[in-house]
């Protein structure tokens, strides 16, 4: 198995990136400065949870009323993201980490247990990104329903405590 990275830890810096969407232009986290950013990271295009989770995100009227960003982002590649984005109507980008270098490094890729069947691979996760460039909250094992929805409160509950 694979060794696992740690996780970006809430109130640090969020790591930097650089990854391309699906027209190749290339997103990195100060693109997104002086708005939060809900970087969303999961397994593979057009499968039913992946689908599930890219529409409530889509469709999630409370996010964009706060401005946020949404970026997903996943080891697919610009092809696949954009035929998936194309069939949903997806509005964001999808980024693509081509080896999942970036998600290693934030612990999103590694041993994972579904099912009862231990393998390696993308971990479905969330990390809320505060305007400043810093972790609000990180979500390292999300269950798709309701999960924009709690990204929305997240940002809610940030604002409200004056940190943002």
């Amino acid at each position: 198995m694979t060794e696992q990275s740690t996780p970006p830890q809430a109130g640090q810096p969020f790591p930097t990136f650089a990854l391309p969407d699906a027209q190749g232009r290339t997103h990195t986290l100060s693109d997104y400065a002086g708005q939060y950013v809900a970087l969303y990271v999961y397994p593979k295009d057009d499968t039913p949870g992946c689908t599930k989770e890219a529409c409530d995100f889509r469709d999630n009227a409370a996010l964009k009323a706060h401005g946020a960003a949404v970026l997903g982002v996943s080891a697919d590649d610009a092809g696949s993201h954009a035929r998936f984005a194309e069939k949903y109507s997806l509005p964001f980008p999808l980024l693509s980490d081509d080896g999942a270098v970036f998600l290693r490094a934030i612990g999103s890729y590694g041993t994972k247990n579904m099912y009862g069947k231990v393998t390696e691979g993308i971990k479905r996760q969330t990390f809320l990104i505060a305007p400043d460039g810093t972790l609000v909250k990180s979500w390292l094992a999300v269950k798709v329903d309701g999960h924009a929805d709690h990204v929305a409160a997240a940002i809610e509950k940030h604002r409200a405590q004056g940190t943002a």
